[in-house]
């Protein structure tokens, strides 16, 4: 698709957003309203099995996820929405417990993980978001579980940082081979600092002054202590650990290492390479599957493509709060913006404050697709692939590396030892996630910032040194970075119409993708 076209395509959003093709808006957990239907005609249109469809296809099958994914990409996201909010059924594979609650949670935290009936049992806050709430015991002092705006944007950060890691070390390896003798070179990649390696003549590399990474050099920006890299390892993993249901995933199956995988080299339908002879993949859960596989993919793909965190109403205080968090030391780790090479999303939504447009909290989303359409000569929808451009992640306040914060914020773990480093936490959306830290004990901003020490002691102690009225510009600041629920926020897909009857219960608009299905009268 052109630039051109993109324009022509944003017209016409515009045009169709306030169509009754759009439908009524649903919110928080959702009902399968095939299963129980109801007056107001809430809930999933379609049933689990329509929504597996023809399985995962390929993208000549129609109604397969493949095909769904590379020809109505807007349907797979808001079909993976839709899974996300679902309360699975007990006939469904729900259920139990790993375990059955019992077992060596030293080993097998999923013991510990909870059980819940939907994706949105623990990312629920703000409703009908993938958003922050559950709270977990897969460590003896809880975890929180975190909001997932913008998971694929730091799926793909991580993946890039990784790579040009990587090939610093190839590159160190290949000349200390050409010259007989060790090569010593430091790790940075988009600005960020990981320490150094040395590679010597005989292949060997000494990674002791390696930092914030682990020695593979693999950035995993999932879970407080970095522990995943892939949302599909996430996603597995989740439905298994806190929903009982198996998903005896393909993809990850065949990237898993030897016995129990093939340690092979794949690409999900989220574009993520997954290749066991480079990563530890883990392994799916053992067993009869009870989740199609293609429903991990529509899983995948919407939170590749799930909306950035807001940005509420800005002043002059919080502009003050915004330089101060860089004139105290805190963007060294808190960076704010990071430019990603290769985008694999087909769309970004930006939500800024707009009292004008917005209606409940003042918020007004922009979509813009980045995909380009392509008539493969089949007589089938057009393909509608990424366009694989650079896009600059803005307002992340990350660095996607580990840190020793003190012992304020180390971890027990079943097995008696302590968690002391864990990821930098990105400051997107902050505003709207108290408490904080990764196991909710601090109640507030404050309080959690001045729980800080060891590698922010000096950081910490900036900030508690400032006059007063400048910490509550910070706060300030920080409280306007914010997550929002996408059903209750209008947006250029469906603005509000205060003229609507029952106006603001309807027409308060929303972040809607149905008019840019290929069949807008085919509700998900």
């Amino acid at each position: 698709m052109t630039i051109r076209r993109t324009a022509c395509l944003l017209a016409l959003v515009s045009s169709l957003a306030a169509s009754a093709l759009l439908g009524g808006a649903a919110v928080a957990q959702l009902i399968d309203r095939t299963l129980a239907p109801n007056a107001a005609n809430e809930g999933i249109a379609k049933s689990l099995d329509q929504q597996i469809g023809a399985g995962r296809g390929d993208v000549y099958t129609p109604g397969s996820s493949a095909f769904i994914i590379a020809r109505d990409p807007f349907r797979a996201i808001r079909r993976g929405r839709q899974l996300f909010q679902r309360k699975f059924t007990r006939a469904q594979g729900q259920g139990p417990l790993a375990g059955d609650g019992a077992g060596d949670v030293g080993t097998v935290l999923a013991i510990g993980a909870g059980l819940v009936d939907s994706c949105a049992g623990c990312h629920g806050r703000p409703r009908g978001s993938a958003g922050s709430g559950g709270n977990v015991v897969t460590r003896p002092d809880s975890r929180d579980a975190p909001h997932l705006f913008g998971a694929g944007l730091k799926e793909m950060l991580g993946d890039e940082v990784t790579a040009d890691l990587r090939a610093i070390r190839a590159q160190a390896l290949a000349q200390a081979h050409a010259r007989g003798r060790p090569v010593t070179k430091r790790l940075t990649s988009k600005g960020i600092d990981y320490g150094s390696l040395t590679a010597n003549a005989n292949g060997s590399v000494d990674t002791s002054r390696v930092a914030g990474v682990d020695p593979d050099l693999r950035v995993r920006p999932f879970f407080a202590h970095g522990g995943q890299f892939s949302l599909r390892g996430f996603v597995v993993g989740a439905l298994n650990d806190e929903m009982g249901l198996r998903a005896a995933d393909p993809d990850l199956q065949a990237a898993c290492p030897l016995p129990a995988g093939v340690g092979g080299r794949v690409i999900t339908p989220a574009g993520l390479v997954l290749d066991g002879s480079l990563d530890t993949v883990n392994c799916p859960p053992a067993g009869p599957s009870e989740i199609d596989p293609a429903l991990v993919d529509h899983l995948e793909f919407y939170l590749l493509n799930y909306f950035r965190p807001a940005t509420y109403e800005q002043s002059e205080a919080t502009e003050g709060g915004r330089r101060l968090l860089r004139q105290i030391g805190c963007t060294r780790c808190h960076v704010p913006n990071l430019e990603l090479r290769q985008d694999r999303r087909v769309a970004d939504v930006s939500t800024t404050y707009n009292p004008d447009r917005g209606v409940f909290n003042g918020l007004f989303a922009t979509a813009t697709p980045l995909f380009h359409a392509v008539d493969d000569g089949h007589g089938l929808p057009a393909l509608k692939p990424p366009l694989l451009g650079p896009f600059l992640v803005r307002g992340i306040y990350a660095d996607l590396k580990r840190h020793d914060l003190g012992p304020s914020f180390h971890e027990r773990n079943y097995d008696g030892t302590l968690q002391t480093e864990f990821m930098t936490a990105p400051l997107w959306g902050v505003g709207s996630t108290a408490p904080y830290g990764h196991d909710g004990r601090s109640i507030n901003l404050s309080e959690v910032i001045l729980r800080h020490g060891g590698e922010a002691q000096a950081e910490r102690d900036a900030f508690a040194a400032l006059p007063s009225l400048f910490r509550e510009a910070v706060l300030a600041f920080l409280n306007t970075l914010i997550i929002f629920p996408p059903e209750d926020t209008a947006s250029n897909l469906n603005p509000a119409n205060p003229g609507a009857p029952g106006f603001p219960q309807f027409g308060h608009g929303s972040v809607k993708l149905s008019v840019l299905f290929n069949d807008p009268s085919d509700p998900e």
